[in-house]
């Protein structure tokens, strides 16, 4: 027994691993096969094969539903650089490798639900994924504005200070601005591109610095002291939002720690005397009793999420 659980949990860190290195690690930038190798000479493994046709068959099923340029757009702003067919792909793997360990550890019952689980995480690692990146962006962006501000100040045009931030600024300002100096080269209005970076990444302030931009090429005026006084109003934003950050701390870590105690008992117990709780998960009550035990569960952590979520 002990082989077939080692087994069961090398499948299963391994698909988190496939899942950590493909979907969270950022794009190295390697030139691809096709550019290093002669026409004809790219041999693949039956095993990428198979994937890719799985990936277009899921690609293929995504855009017959309408839903491909909604999916395309929450990987965008997640920041990740896979597509559609293989977010399901690395999804529906690790749904695979958790049933697989739910059937080593504890049955079909568990296996059901640690697939739901990881389903669950699947959907929801986008909207975390998103509301990360949106905050580092909202973190970078008085420093941009700066940036900005004084290379207008230094006689640089508009165009050529977007680009400095392109250039010198961290992900994911840099891979904004890039994406608006592009759209500019090829004809777009630069108010338009910027306005359009603000709500992919839901920016309310970067929302004014479009309108001032659109404004100053209207009317004339000194941008750079627009852009410095829109700089001073985000600045004063995020302190009062690092201020509420800090003082909601203590709320969101007691509803991480009210969720993961069930859960980590149920673990526990499961694991350390499976007899114990294989009462629950033999009979149908019993497993009725978890289920209505997962859905309190998830009700109170929605409740728990929107008491220590502070919007203003």
């Amino acid at each position: 027994m002990s082989g077939v659980l080692a087994v069961g949990l090398l499948a299963v860190y391994s698909a988190a691993g496939i899942l950590v290195w493909f979907v969270v690690a950022p794009a190295t930038g390697r030139v691809p096969a096709s550019r290093r190798t002669l026409p004809g000479q790219i041999t693949e493994s039956t095993l990428t094969g198979a994937t890719a046709r799985v990936s277009t068959a899921l690609e293929g099923v995504v855009r017959r539903r309408g839903r491909a340029r909604q999916m395309s757009e929450a990987l965008g702003a997640a920041g990740l650089t896979v597509g559609p067919g293989q977010y399901l792909v690395l999804v529906l793997g690790g749904t695979l490798g958790a049933a697989a360990a739910g059937v080593v550890l504890g049955g079909l019952p568990i296996a059901l639900l640690l697939a739901v689980v990881a389903l669950v995480l699947g959907w929801r690692a986008l909207p975390f994924l998103a509301g990360r990146r949106h905050a580092k962006f909202a973190d970078q962006l008085d420093g941009a504005l700066q940036l900005i501000a004084s290379s207008l100040r230094a006689g640089h045009s508009l165009m050529r200070a977007l680009d400095a931030v392109a250039r010198e600024a961290e992900s994911p300002m840099a891979e904004e601005f890039s994406r608006v100096v592009n759209e500019t080269k090829v004809g777009r209005d630069v108010g338009r591109t910027i306005d359009e970076a603000a709500s992919r990444n839901a920016s309310v302030d970067l929302h004014w610095v479009a309108q001032a931009i659109t404004i100053h090429r209207e009317v004339g005026g000194n941008l750079a002291d627009v852009l410095d006084g829109v700089s001073a109003t985000i600045r004063e934003r995020t302190q009062i939002r690092r201020q509420v950050k800090a003082l909601a701390a203590e709320g969101k870590l007691s509803a991480y720690v009210l969720m993961a105690l069930p859960i980590g008992i149920f673990g526990f117990l499961l694991v350390t005397n499976p007899s114990y709780m294989g009462q629950l998960l033999q009979s149908g009550l019993g497993i009725a009793m978890l289920a209505v035990a997962v859905l309190l569960l998830c009700v109170g952590g929605f409740w728990l999420s929107r008491v220590v979520k502070i919007k203003f």
